[in-house]
């Protein structure tokens, strides 16, 4: 007769530990853990921060944007008048830095799209040059290019009475660059008026006719007359109400140039140096793109007998753009988080104005550093979000 022996049986402890494994997947309590670690970890820096501030005998709080900055900025976008707030010299500082942001995205899309088209030539030489050029830039820290195009290439211009001129209508000299101004005339808000109600007909005209491609395949009279009206409008509009607009062209006068607008060095130095290293980056992703789209299908419009500009513009573009404003957005944001490298050359961005000179003067660094922060913050997520929504346009198929 055997003997019946039974298995032994496990610790309470484990039993216990195997019944919670049990009711709590191991997922939620590895993200518990870590969510309370983190929030234990902000209220260490709260605390800390609070005390400090107790032991220094702090005065905390956004009064002192109301105060005068007693300070002058080299470029006001909008209005600085003497005895002008803390407020307003960071909108001011604020405009800037989005000013040059956008001009510095705009001139490097347009840069990065024709250096990526050289890079793709046919012409070894020429696709030789796009490469070196790309190479080159992209291994070049930007803060030094910058140092380049401001101190090498602008600092030795001449005077302004011995300034690079083009056809005597915009100026480059050492105190920047002098371009015309456009001044209103009184028919100017006639002439926008009517140009929106024009434009707002043309597109709705090309709508129409776009709709009627997609459902007929054919292609509607809508979008000449869309065309007509985008292209003739505004010329009708001149003809009938008067010039909208005339022009301030810069002229020496004396030892300085009077009339138009001057753009100081440091933005144009901020402007070239950014676009030239975004543009690097850029004709890569554009090429990128272009090498994702099958080479069968170019060759299938060549074998249709499409030309190259018809290939690239119908099929190659349209297709390649899905790929590329993902990751473009992203060099975007990129390029806007550079421009706090303006302060290097005294450009008077966020970092100069408010985070500098503000923050000396008002000896509260953690309002301005807070609001300074927060303004990129806000810039990057703005851009993001255009990305996002342009990104899911283009991935829309139509049916």
């Amino acid at each position: 007769m055997t003997k019946n022996i039974s298995a032994p049986r496990p610790p309470i402890r484990a039993d216990l530990f195997a019944k919670l494994r049990g009711c709590v997947p191991r997922a939620v309590a590895v993200q518990t853990i870590l969510l309370l670690a983190l929030a234990g970890f902000v209220v260490f820096l709260a605390t800390n921060l609070v005390g400090n501030i107790a032991r220094l005998n702090l005065h905390v709080g956004f009064n002192f944007l109301a105060r005068p900055a007693g300070f002058e900025i080299a470029q006001t976008p909008i209005a600085y008048p003497e005895g002008a707030t803390y407020f307003r010299a960071f909108l001011v500082a604020l405009i800037n830095t989005i000013l040059i942001a956008v001009v510095s995205i705009l001139l490097s899309t347009v840069l990065g799209f024709i250096v990526a088209l050289a890079r793709l030539s046919t012409n070894p030489l020429l696709a030789l040059l796009a490469q070196f050029y790309i190479e080159t830039i992209r291994n070049v820290p930007l803060l030094l290019q910058l140092f380049f195009w401001y101190f090498a290439v602008l600092g030795p211009l001449p005077l302004p009475r011995q300034s690079l001129t083009a056809f005597g209508l915009v100026f480059l000299n050492k105190r920047g660059l002098s371009v015309p101004t456009p001044v209103a005339e009184p028919s100017f808000p006639v002439f926008i008026t009517c140009t929106a109600l024009f434009l707002t007909v043309a597109i709705v005209f090309f709508t129409s006719a776009r709709r009627y491609r997609v459902k007929t395949g054919q292609t509607s009279r809508n979008r000449w007359v869309a065309g007509f009206v985008f292209l003739c409008a505004p010329g009708l509009m001149t003809i009938v109400a008067g010039t909208p607009v005339t022009w301030d062209v810069p002229r020496l006068n004396g030892f300085n140039l009077s009339g138009g607008t001057t753009i100081i060095p440091e933005f144009v130095a901020m402007a070239i140096g950014m676009s030239v290293y975004g543009s690097a980056f850029i004709a890569e992703l554009i090429r990128g793109g272009f090498a994702s789209v099958s080479h069968g299908q170019t060759e299938a419009g060549l074998a249709l007998g499409l030309s190259r500009s018809k290939i690239y513009s119908k099929i190659v573009i349209p297709q390649a753009l899905r790929t590329i404003v993902p990751p473009l957005a992203g060099q975007y944001i990129t390029l806007l988080k550079n421009s706090s490298l303006a302060s290097a050359i005294g450009y008077p961005d966020l970092m100069l104005i408010f985070a500098g000179t503000a923050l000396n003067q008002t000896g509260q660094p953690l309002e301005v550093m807070a609001m300074t922060m927060a303004s990129y913050l806000l810039l990057c997520l703005i851009t993001a979000g255009i990305g996002n929504v342009i990104n899911r346009r283009m991935q829309l198929v139509e049916r």
